[in-house]
């Protein structure tokens, strides 16, 4: 083993128990998980076999199989990344994830001392996570914890926009820079921001602290 990654783990772990603090006193139920086999035990204990879970656009959960897992409790997950899917049959799924008794997903960025930052193209993952009637799941990699609010949307713009980008194939700037360039492409996909100060009024809401990297 290399002698000096317990040290590197022991600092993440604290960083992460440290944001786990910050945001139980802004009204989120949050966790740290050391690995995936922890985040997927806790996120499936968090949704009752049966349940309806909304998914939008989430590399986070897909990178922990949650999908298949939740269909095998009996779950029916609702989500839009279906191949051929047509304009009408699209708008009819992410109707669906925001009405799910639960709504799972990642986030682009998180404040140290407790603020999700989410950045997109077409405003349905911010909505979800806002505002929308069921429970509400998220889970997110220790790599993603920012300092503060300024350096939680660069991340979000330059650490998550651009593979996501070229992920789903969009013909952007950041693509050949590496990084956000505030474009005017008619492709971006960097159009509605999203910044939670404390979890929304009135909603059970859950954070998972993943140390492990997860997403963009």
């Amino acid at each position: 083993m290399n002698p000096f990654e317990a040290p590197r783990t022991a600092s993440r772990l604290t960083l992460a128990e440290t944001t786990r603090k910050h945001l139980q006193a802004k009204g989120y139920t949050a966790w740290v998980a050391p690995d995936h086999d922890e985040a997927r035990r806790v996120v499936l204990d968090l949704i009752p076999p049966g349940s309806t879970v909304g998914i939008p656009g989430t590399v986070t959960i897909r990178e922990l199989d949650l999908p298949r897992l939740l269909e095998e409790r009996g779950c029916k997950v609702t989500h839009h990344w279906t191949p051929n899917l047509s304009p009408e049959e699209r708008r009819a799924r992410l109707q669906e994830e925001l009405s799910a008794e639960v709504f799972l997903t990642g986030t682009n960025a998180l404040t140290r001392d407790g603020m999700l930052v989410n950045i997109d193209g077409t405003g349905n993952r911010v909505a979800g996570i806002s505002f929308s009637p069921g429970k509400l799941v998220v889970v997110a990699s220790v790599d993603k914890i920012c300092p503060n609010l300024e350096s939680a949307l660069r991340r979000a713009r330059d650490a998550a926009s651009p593979p996501n980008a070229a992920r789903l194939g969009i013909d952007v700037p950041c693509i050949a820079t590496g990084h956000c360039v505030d474009c005017n492409s008619p492709h971006r996909i960097c159009r509605v921001v999203s910044i939670l100060e404390r979890a929304p009024l009135g909603r059970e809401a859950h954070v998972v602290l993943v140390d492990s990297p997860l997403g963009y």
